[in-house]
């Protein structure tokens, strides 16, 4: 197949059904199983943290409980929000933080929020997850990931961290219409990224 590189989200409503329970990563929730497992079949892995991972997924992985908090805003600088992030991500950030790359483990790359030019432009936002990323030891690539259009990446990436672009389901499509958009966003020096000509 090729392929050298697995990426998997995690979803807290998975992993923590229940505020007053702490999240669970045993059994068939056992994240550090599943990225030990990868290394033990040579594939590096890339972790999707979110606080929200997708719309795929029942309620973007937020739970009834946190989306039920009257007056909460989500994916947002709401100290509610932000809080119940931290706490999350205090459990599950050691998990990911001990397997990076840096630590001889597969975890090469961590993204920050996802898809977030599809909901808003808070690069305050984005900027406190980073950060909490960092605090609690991602030192790999961080990155955000956003249609490749210029809507969605001004909405959705920060300074100082990598932009990448997500093909959707016509990639042939998305890469002759959106990646010259993500061409303007790469480094001087690191185009082409699929190995073509400059």
């Amino acid at each position: 197949m090729g392929a050298n590189t697995v990426d998997t989200y995690v979803a807290w409503n998975f992993h923590q059904p229940k505020k007053d329970q702490a999240p669970d990563f045993t059994g068939w929730r056992d994240l550090g199983r599943f990225i030990d497992t990868a290394a033990g079949e040579g594939l590096d892995v890339i972790v999707r943290p979110g606080p929200y991972i997708c719309a795929e997924w029942d309620n973007g992985g937020f739970q009834a409980w946190l989306t039920g908090m009257p007056g909460i805003g989500l994916r947002c600088m709401d100290p509610d929000f932000t809080e119940a992030v931290e706490e999350w991500f205090d459990h599950l950030l050691p998990i990911v933080a001990s397997r990076q790359a840096s630590q001889g483990g597969p975890v090469v790359a961590v993204q920050i929020e996802n898809e977030y030019g599809s909901y808003g432009d808070d690069h305050d936002y984005l900027r406190w997850n980073r950060q909490a990323l960092q605090e609690r030891g991602i030192t790999e690539l961080l990155f955000t990931a956003d249609g490749g259009t210029d809507y969605f990446l001004d909405g959705g990436s920060i300074e100082g961290t990598w932009a990448a672009a997500t093909l959707g389901s016509r990639g042939d499509e998305a890469i002759n219409q959106d990646f010259p958009a993500e061409r303007s966003r790469v480094p001087p020096g690191r185009w082409p990224l699929r190995g073509g000509p400059e």
